[in-house]
């Protein structure tokens, strides 16, 4: 892993495509929601604000991302902000990629400013982020059944 570089996908916007597929592909094509939409959000993404995303890549090799979002439920609208889609290509995959992401994702929400993060997950990957420390809110939320996890930010590193 240390040959990857984690950077700001508002700064690499040659991986908006890349991330956008992922996310289609995963998330967004099941509830019918073009493409292009999605396209359209991701290149709307800041550096330095929510919406923000992140990229794992070695040179111009994707490797994976993630994003901060304002809401990822729309049953829990009150929840914000969330990290959301994070995605490790299937042959990086159990080599720490996704906790990378994942806390790139917790540090710049703290660098926001904010104090807690959530995130969503299908009961069946709900142990992944438990054993990571993220603490169930709540479960069966929404069609989907999704577990709904809170991380409180603090001074400390996580």
């Amino acid at each position: 892993m240390t040959d990857v570089t984690i950077s700001s996908l508002a700064a690499r916007s040659e991986f908006i495509g890349t991330v956008a597929d992922r996310m289609w592909h995963a998330w967004w094509r099941e509830a019918g929601e073009p493409l292009a939409t999605l396209l359209g959000h991701l290149r709307q993404f800041k550096t330095d604000a929510v919406p923000l995303g992140v990229v794992a890549h070695r040179g111009e090799e994707f490797v994976g991302s993630a994003i901060l979002i304002d809401s990822d439920v729309e049953e829990r609208p009150q929840y914000t902000p969330w990290l959301a889609a994070l995605w490790v290509e299937p042959e990086e995959r159990r080599k720490g990629m996704g906790e990378t992401l994942s806390r790139r994702i917790v540090d710049e929400a703290r660098a926001l400013g904010f104090d807690r993060i959530y995130l969503c997950a299908v009961s069946e990957k709900s142990g992944y982020y438990a054993a990571r420390g993220w603490t169930e809110v709540e479960r069966d939320v929404g069609a989907h059944k999704l577990v709904i996890f809170i991380r409180h930010l603090d001074d400390a590193r996580d």
